[in-house]
């Protein structure tokens, strides 16, 4: 996830946002459930991030065209940053019944920060439980953290305190709270990711791992997500060539290796295409389609 905005600006922004927030908890969850496919179902859904589109998040329609993009293209389901919701604080049904009407599957909101909390290296509190409130509003699945890396032991024990904190909060709004990695939390064998795992409470955290992420580090892939599936709620999926991202399938990443290692452990859930260029590119549908293309050679195969 990449951003250009200040970390000031975003919480000052969503803070302010809190009394425009009408909450329908009862009515919220219940479409949520009804949205979710992942919950009752074996099979494996496709997903895609918006980030892919140069959505303004001002103009809340070039949101909702993003998202009748990726249902033309034949995906199930999407996530997307929370800068694309804030600017609907004070008309959030209306935002919510527009996304209803793509078809898609609203299966996350994302919190990415330039800067994360200094004490548990995750958005702060005040911060998510505003980001939270407005993703249960409009239909969310999940509450998606990504965060800063931990450096010490005792570092990792507050963060994996601070997820589960998250988690239990976000259950109270019917989402639930996924962890996002970078390619950080891969390194050293993925040392921080399994001491997350291991202090973090599975009936209150899950994982969306960022796999296209950890391929930029020497993990074992395909060995990785089969010991770690029951914890993996979603997978972001990214290709690279020389270090430049590329559309899936293009680049090195072991695709097959990784859906059959997936299958091998009887895995179902999200698969999302990432498509994301350091340089600010937005490719969207063209890009998009043919990362479509893969994921399903591989996952249906």
């Amino acid at each position: 996830m990449a951003s250009s905005f200040t970390r000031r600006h975003v919480i000052g922004s969503a803070l302010a946002s809190v009394a425009g927030l009408s909450l329908q908890r009862t009515f919220g969850q219940g479409i949520a459930r009804a949205l979710d496919p992942a919950s009752s179902s074996t099979r494996t859904f496709y997903g895609a991030q918006t980030n892919a589109f140069a959505i303004q998040p001002a103009r809340f329609e070039t949101f909702v065209d993003a998202l009748t993009q990726i249902r033309s293209l034949g995906y199930d389901g999407f996530e997307t940053g929370f800068i694309n919701l804030r600017g609907q604080s004070k008309d959030l049904p209306s935002a919510r019944k527009q996304i209803e009407t793509t078809g898609l599957t609203f299966l996350g909101i994302h919190i990415f920060l330039p800067e994360y909390d200094s004490l548990t290296n995750v958005p702060p509190k005040a911060f998510y439980e505003t980001v939270a409130h407005q993703g249960a509003e409009t239909g969310a699945q999940r509450l998606i953290f990504s965060g800063a890396p931990a450096a010490t032991a005792d570092e990792l024990k507050r963060k994996a305190e601070a997820l589960n904190t998250a988690g239990e909060f976000a259950s109270t709004l019917g989402l639930k709270l996924a962890y996002h990695n970078h390619w950080w939390e891969a390194k050293y064998g993925a040392l921080e990711l399994e001491t997350l795992y291991a202090e973090t409470d599975p009936a209150k955290v899950s994982f969306l791992m960022d796999i296209g992420h950890a391929s930029r580090t020497n993990l074992d892939l395909p060995a990785f997500v089969q010991k770690h599936a029951a914890r993996l709620t979603g997978l972001h999926f990214r290709d690279f060539v020389d270090g430049k991202q590329v559309a899936l399938g293009q680049g090195k990443f072991p695709l097959r290796q990784v859906a059959n290692a997936l299958k091998q452990a009887n895995w179902h859930g999200w698969v999302i295409n990432e498509e994301e260029r350091e340089d600010g590119t937005k490719l969207g549908r063209a890009v998009l389609e043919t990362s479509l293309q893969s994921l399903k050679g591989a996952f249906s195969a």
